[in-house]
């Protein structure tokens, strides 16, 4: 069983939250008929074109990397405050802008996104900050703590256009005022 990340209406009517329609994510799928995009590009949106969900148990120790935060997309602090596990808009927003603008800073190293190309990428962008020892230090903590016990790196493989679909996914949330529920 694995993490679904699934539109809904906010704010919720009566106890449970309505799932959005389909509908209103039916263009993700003419993204699977763009030429030489990847399988998992497309699967993703192709999902989200037929469901209005993501499957983000794949995305969940990249996000959190890129964002800085444990369980975003679980939404565990909104689980503790309003003992729903889901991320309003202006949450949505900014998870889409935090993946929008590392996919932007890593075109630069092309298309695909690895464990390596990830830290390549985060050093610089945090290597120029006001803080940055401090930042860098804790990047390395961070990366440190996903690899395994004999040191080996996550074999992250995803692209830049995959990521894209998926801040696309939280961007349309946040546009449109939906909410995303955490169904694990």
């Amino acid at each position: 069983m694995g993490l679904d990340n699934v539109a809904v209406h906010w704010p919720r009517t009566g106890r449970f939250y309505d799932p959005v329609a389909p509908a209103e994510f039916v263009d993700f799928g003419e993204i699977v008929d763009v030429p030489r995009i990847s399988a998992p590009t497309a699967a993703l949106a192709e999902l989200i074109a037929k469901t209005g969900t993501v499957r983000a148990t794949a995305y969940t120790e990249l996000v959190d990397l890129l964002l800085g935060l444990e369980g975003v997309l679980y939404a565990t602090d909104a689980a503790a405050e309003d003992e729903d596990p889901v991320i309003d808009p202006d949450g949505c927003s900014w998870i889409a802008s935090g993946i929008e603008r590392f996919v932007a800073a890593h075109r630069a190293n092309g298309e695909a996104v690895t464990f390596e190309s990830v830290s390549t990428v985060l050093r610089s962008l945090l290597g120029d900050g006001r803080l940055a020892e401090q930042q860098l230090r804790w990047l390395e903590t961070r990366l440190d703590a996903l690899r395994d016990e004999r040191g080996d790196a996550p074999q992250w493989n995803f692209t830049c256009a995959e990521l894209g679909v998926l801040a696309a996914f939280y961007r349309r949330c946040a546009e449109r005022g939906f909410a995303v529920y955490a169904d694990a």
